[in-house]
């Protein structure tokens, strides 16, 4: 796990420092960013499932392109996951217990981001999540109930792809306000597992707030 949030670490600012050398404009700006998740998963035969809320935090970086068109690379931890609540036993995940499903991932979105007004963004483009844990707790609100899923014994794939689309506030100070979607377009379960005709992806809602050096 360190390897892989080391080598995201690298490539994340090798590409900050490349694209800057290509701009039309120098203020290339970095930052930091934190927030809420609310995630889930959806699909076929996944039945009532409820979302997970967890939390975001990472590197985030503004490269122009345009005077009002920038390249937004990020690198983030993301908690994600869902809940499963008293669900019936023609579902997939059969259980009478509330059960928080944890997948946490780092997420790697390359965005393009237009500024509509001063200060008024959107953005789009796709993100890649690399898996680095993964657990059943069955105690959520409480301590105790962990159940560390080993990477040999997991149905969930190591790598997940999505789309994200959401919007953001800058102000002069630096301070910034985001909402986001991501869709997850890939299935997380693997091949060869009791999941593998289920269809489904990773959604998660996503709500916080940044700073920009």
């Amino acid at each position: 796990m360190k390897k892989i949030i080391l080598s995201t670490i690298v490539l994340f600012i090798s590409g900050v420092t490349m694209l800057n050398a290509q701009a039309d404009r120098k203020d290339v700006q970095i930052g930091v960013k934190g927030g809420i998740n609310s995630s889930t998963i959806s699909g076929d035969d996944l039945g009532d499932l409820e979302s997970r809320t967890s939390f975001n935090a990472g590197l985030v970086a503004e490269i122009p392109i345009t005077e009002r068109l920038f390249f937004q690379p990020e690198v983030f931890y993301s908690g994600q996951g869902f809940d499963v609540q008293e669900i019936d036993q023609d579902n997939v995940f059969d259980t009478d217990d509330n059960i928080e499903y944890q997948l946490d991932y780092i997420q790697v979105p390359l965005l393009l981001k237009a500024y509509l007004v001063k200060g008024l963004s959107v953005e789009a483009g796709p993100q890649f999540g690399f898996k680095i844990h993964e657990e059943f707790d069955s105690q959520p609100t409480s301590d105790g109930g962990d159940i560390e899923i080993d990477s040999e014994d997991s149905y969930v794939k190591d790598f997940d792809t999505s789309v994200a689309v959401g919007a953001s506030y800058k102000f002069d100070s630096g301070f910034f306000l985001s909402g986001r979607y991501n869709i997850g377009v890939t299935d997380i379960f693997e091949d060869d597992t009791p999941f593998e005709s289920v269809d489904a992806k990773n959604n998660v809602w996503q709500f916080g707030l940044g700073f920009m050096f």
